[in-house]
């Protein structure tokens, strides 16, 4: 059996973080999350101490998540204004807070391994998805991200949620790392490990040409995706002028987009530059600088903030205005960005605020999913789900939107803080799985990109590009997608949850709990 010093346990823990990152958007090298975890598996089960172990498990998450959300220091000196060692550091503890999900996961490993040689073929993906779900993260992601334009492995996410993807890639980790430890002695849950990823893909397979009948059969609308490409200032204050130009340019590629055939046109989260009333009933009448639908006959959806002034609430808000322009609805995000649009403890602890941008944490909560209901003449109404910025990763949210029942969900988002190069393409990345989830076409209208239609199976259909309006100034832009009628939300996913995730937490705990296997005495 090969013998590793300390540092040769590192470098293979370092390996393995490397692997994962470079599986994952914008390298997209997807095939190496399924050996990604093995040098890792490695390097904590020969670690010769538990503490040196989880050192090593620990380290890798590190590394998997330094190579992941490295734009965050970009931002932090961009927008917060830190100086690059403030932002160094913020990052380093990001990454060792997130790092917990490895350690927390090399703790069972290791517990349960010393106790009694269970094959990490069954170990790896019961421990992983356990941690996956119970360790909270500020940017929700896992090892199934990787996986994201690979259609056929993640219908699976219509059963399981996209933790049934991390549990069939620490399968066939794990498989390889008894193949590698135990040769011979691991071919039986090496070949059950290779029947069930048979057994998901051929369900892959079977699924997505069945939404496609679906899909084929289904009616369509037309719905223009406007991409203003703007550089919103941080505390959203700006002049008349200002509010003006930004207002005129999201009516001109509306109108652009609607002669090109759009039914409905979606503008991106608070693209609306004024503040509007919590009463608002209908757009403002065409003497009014701002006004709407200016040039417009189609219903349009726009994202705005609302302000409560009985309450001195203010509302991140997607707001459904018909053709006529009354507003047949409006949704209000919920869950809320920590410490952007909500700061946790601020009650408490006020001083907080000093420390943060000014404008930072004024949003009030939603009080649920919700619907807005699209009413055309000669056609079925649409059940529009709206979901505002990062819900769109959300599965929990998203599986209440789903028990609402939409026929299309409708995403506003603004990415334009974070860079043209990862981290737009990381969160479409992650929303694809939500319309596995719901089995429904996710339209997505982003302010500086990535726009795009993906389909019921996960698949993008169309999309734009991303753009980093501070440092490349675009004008606007928009698209036209075609998204078909579905009932959504009639999945084993809706109706149960993560109640895969739970078994697995469960068959873990069980595998702690059960006592170390007694040696027998032997004969002198």
């Amino acid at each position: 059996m090969l013998k590793l010093n300390f540092h040769g346990a590192l470098g293979l823990a370092t390996l393995s973080g490397c692997l994962w990152f470079l599986a994952v958007t914008p390298f997209d090298l997807y095939a190496l999350a399924w050996i990604a975890a093995v040098p890792m598996l490695l390097a904590v089960d020969r670690a010769p101490t538990f503490k040196q172990a989880l050192v090593l498990g620990w380290w890798a998450g590190v590394v998997e998540t330094g190579g992941g959300f490295y734009w965050l220091i970009d931002v932090m000196q961009r927008f917060a204004d830190f100086p690059w060692w403030a932002a160094a550091l913020v990052f380093l503890v990001f990454c060792a807070t997130r790092a917990i999900i490895f350690l927390l996961f090399t703790g069972i490993v290791c517990g349960i391994r010393k106790k009694r040689r269970v094959p990490m073929t069954l170990l790896a993906p019961l421990a992983m998805v356990s941690c996956e779900l119970v360790v909270p993260q500020l940017f929700p992601c896992g090892q199934w991200i990787s996986q994201a334009w690979q259609p056929l492995v993640i219908q699976i996410a219509e059963l399981t949620g996209p933790l049934g993807v991390t549990a069939l890639l620490m399968l066939v980790n794990g498989a390889l790392f008894d193949l590698a430890v135990d040769g011979r002695a691991a071919r039986y849950p090496a070949l059950a490990a290779a029947a069930l990823v048979a057994a998901a893909l051929i369900f892959g397979a079977v699924r997505m040409r069945q939404v496609d009948e679906a899909v084929a059969r289904a009616p369509r609308l037309k719905v223009g995706l406007v991409q203003p490409n703007f550089a919103y200032t941080v505390d959203g204050e700006f002049s008349r002028d200002e509010a003006i130009r930004q207002l005129t340019a999201l009516q001109a590629e509306s109108r652009r987009l609607q002669q090109a055939g759009a039914q409905l046109v979606v503008w991106s989260e608070g693209s609306y530059p004024v503040t509007l009333p919590r009463d608002f009933a209908a757009d403002l009448q065409p003497e009014s600088p701002g006004m709407i639908r200016r040039g417009l006959s189609v219903p349009v959806v726009i994202g705005a903030d609302m302000y409560d002034a009985a309450h001195d609430d203010a509302f991140n808000s997607a707001i459904l205005l018909d053709g006529d322009g009354r507003a047949a609805g409006h949704y209000d995000k919920v869950r809320l960005l920590a410490f952007g649009e909500y700061i946790p403890g601020i009650e408490t602890f006020p001083w907080l605020r000093k420390l943060l941008p000014p404008g930072t944490g004024r949003f009030t909560a939603g009080k649920g999913p919700g619907l807005l209901t699209l009413r055309e003449p000669g056609s079925p109404d649409w059940r529009l789900g709206p979901v505002i910025c990062y819900e769109d990763i959300l599965q929990g949210f998203l599986r209440g939107v789903g028990q609402l029942h939409p026929n299309l969900l409708v995403n506003l988002t603004s990415d334009s803080w974070f860079g043209a190069e990862t981290e737009p393409w990381e969160h479409l990345a992650l929303a694809v799985f939500g319309s596995v989830e719901l089995r429904v076409s996710m339209v997505r209208a982003v302010n500086s990109g990535v726009s795009a239609l993906i389909d019921p199976n996960g698949r993008l259909v169309q999309k734009t590009y991303a753009n980093d309006p501070y440092r490349n100034p675009r004008s606007e832009d928009g698209v036209v997608v075609a998204a078909p009628w579905m009932p959504g939300g009639h999945t084993v996913y809706v109706a149960v949850g993560n109640l895969f995730a739970y078994l697995c937490i469960g068959a873990t705990l069980i595998l702690i709990g059960v006592p170390a296997r007694a040696k027998k005495p032997t004969l002198d």
